[in-house]
């Protein structure tokens, strides 16, 4: 029997939770995934969850990984947690949920906020972010909240992250890494702690700083697991629990990225591209990077919502076939939809998609919608389902554009991690597209894997995180570019799809005046 120390991981996605033993390594032991409803909608548009789902999802996992072959307890050294981000929970003075979690897929708002004033709203006006901020109000969680709750949030004793949650849950105390304040929370990104005590957010978002947890630095010790947290999980009381860091910037680290010239692109329901950076680097203006993984660090994003999602969408309106067939042969649909495409050429014989389902705030505007050109005769459901693929790796060679132009630090190389990462063909396509070598993690799990690097500096099982990143990750299968295709998407790129959503804006708000009654 080994005596290695291993590390405890706890991942909690949109749609379910897992609990993962790593070595140093970074060798996955076992692991034990427990799905869940991703949420339930009172009214459309809204998404919600009880937060004790999680907890008792973290309590199984746990529970049943003691009893996989390989995970030993008294080998454990510490426990890291990271979780989807944005997910808010209202907690009373017990650490009770007072109400139902809003998920980061939530999309109500609020309207009628008054503008920020003073000298902050002055500023904003001359440095034309004023429709930003109104934006930030509109969208947070806590304007709602006060504004049709008032009740409860006067209740609030700790408006916390679902990381923030867990953590309490596991050591009693209100703290949470600082590599996890993704959110709509007066954060001061470029000083990565809460916001000064003039910083405009508080009043803006109308948050008492006792509302908030402490926070401490990824790698850092959080707490220790209390006699509570042990008798529910069965993970040993006086466990270190570690900071560690939001999923997507664990991602980042599980990925191998630790230098701003490899690219971390996920392939999940929100596609993303990522880098770490020693240096705050604003890819959009005025639109900061997150916390990374590592402390002191950024992460600069450029995110495509609703990204993966569409391959779901189209399993569910085209892909009838594929899963019936699936279910038959016992093999995933994205397996059939595979063959699908298996013939088309690079570029879908000219049909070429734009992903922007989802408005953003200034990248792409608030007006954006997809945008499907080129169809002819010859086209079939397997071009539209290429055509996604390659839309969303145009998006994301864009986002490294625009990263690689604001950090002056060239991207070289890539890695991708999430759910499409599977996918040999959607691989081989961003190589082509981006034209750089594309290779897939030793590991499925990267974001529970990134949590454990970080455990693992924090813990010292290894010095630095130069060190843990070497020693814990591994590339599997890489991708090189394909010249051929990789011309002809790289014509495409330059002198079709950066020219589409230019073109087409003023069309996306004449249909929104159009819908909305206000000409026509």
């Amino acid at each position: 029997m080994s005596d290695e120390p291993q590390i405890l991981a706890i991942d909690n996605g949109t749609q379910s939770l897992r609990a993962l033993a790593f070595d140093p390594r970074g060798t996955l032991i076992a692991k034990v995934r427990v799905p869940f409803q991703p949420y339930f909608a009172q009214k459309p548009g809204w998404a919600e969850q009880d937060p004790e789902v999680y907890w008792n999802a973290l309590v199984e996992a746990c529970q049943t990984l003691w009893k996989r072959p390989g995970v030993r307890k008294d080998a454990l050294a510490g426990v890291a947690v990271t979780t989807q981000r944005g997910t808010v929970v209202n907690l009373d003075r017990e650490g009770r949920p007072l109400r139902p979690a809003i998920l980061w897929l939530d999309q109500r708002t609020t309207s009628g906020q008054k503008p920020v004033g003073g000298l902050w709203g002055l500023l904003f006006k001359v440095a034309r972010v004023a429709d930003t901020v109104a934006y930030l109000q509109a969208n947070a969680e806590s304007i709602w909240l006060q504004t049709h709750q008032p009740e409860l949030w006067r209740d609030t004793h700790k408006f916390v992250l679902l990381s923030g949650f867990l953590n309490y849950r596991l050591t009693g105390r209100f703290a949470d890494s600082v590599g996890s304040q993704v959110g709509y929370l007066p954060f001061d990104y470029k000083g990565l702690a809460w916001a000064g005590p003039r910083d405009w957010k508080w009043d803006a978002l109308g948050i008492e700083p006792t509302l908030l947890n402490e926070l401490v630095p990824p790698a850092e010790r959080l707490g220790e697991i209390t006699d509570w947290a042990a008798e529910q999980t069965g993970i040993p009381k006086g466990l270190p629990v570690i900071a560690a860091a939001a999923d997507k910037a664990c991602e980042v680290l599980g990925a191998g990225s630790l230098e701003p010239n490899v690219g971390c692109l996920s392939y999940g329901t929100t596609a993303t591209i990522n880098t770490t950076q020693a240096k705050y680097v604003e890819s959009i203006p005025f639109i900061p990077p997150y916390p990374a993984g590592v402390p002191g660090h950024y992460s600069p994003e450029i995110q495509i919502f609703r990204g993966y999602w569409m391959v779901e969408w189209f399993k569910q309106e085209f892909g009838h076939k594929e899963v019936e067939q699936s279910c038959a042969q016992g093999v995933p649909p994205e397996v059939l939809l595979e063959r699908l495409i298996r013939d088309i050429p690079a570029g879908s014989d000219g049909l070429m998609l734009q992903p922007y389902w989802t408005p953003g705030i200034k990248l792409p505007g608030p007006e954006a919608k997809g945008g499907v050109i080129g169809f002819t005769e010859s086209h079939t459901r397997g071009h539209l389902y290429r055509a996604i693929l390659e839309g969303l790796a145009y998006a994301l060679r864009e986002g490294k554009e625009r990263v690689a132009r604001r950090s002056r630090v060239p991207i070289t190389s890539l890695r991708v991690s999430g759910g499409g990462s599977q996918s040999d063909t959607a691989l081989q396509i961003t190589a082509d597209v981006f034209g750089l070598p594309t290779a897939r993690p030793h590991t499925y799990e990267t974001s529970g894997l990134g949590a454990a690097i970080i455990a693992s500096v924090g813990l010292g099982l290894h010095p630095d995180f130069e060190t843990a990143v070497s020693e814990m990750t591994h590339l599997g299968e890489v991708f090189d570019p394909i010249p051929e295709h990789a011309r002809r998407y790289d014509a495409l790129y330059r002198n079709v799809y950066l020219k589409m959503y230019r073109r087409l804006r003023p069309l996306y708000k004449e249909i929104y005046q159009v819908m909305a009654g206000i000409s026509g």
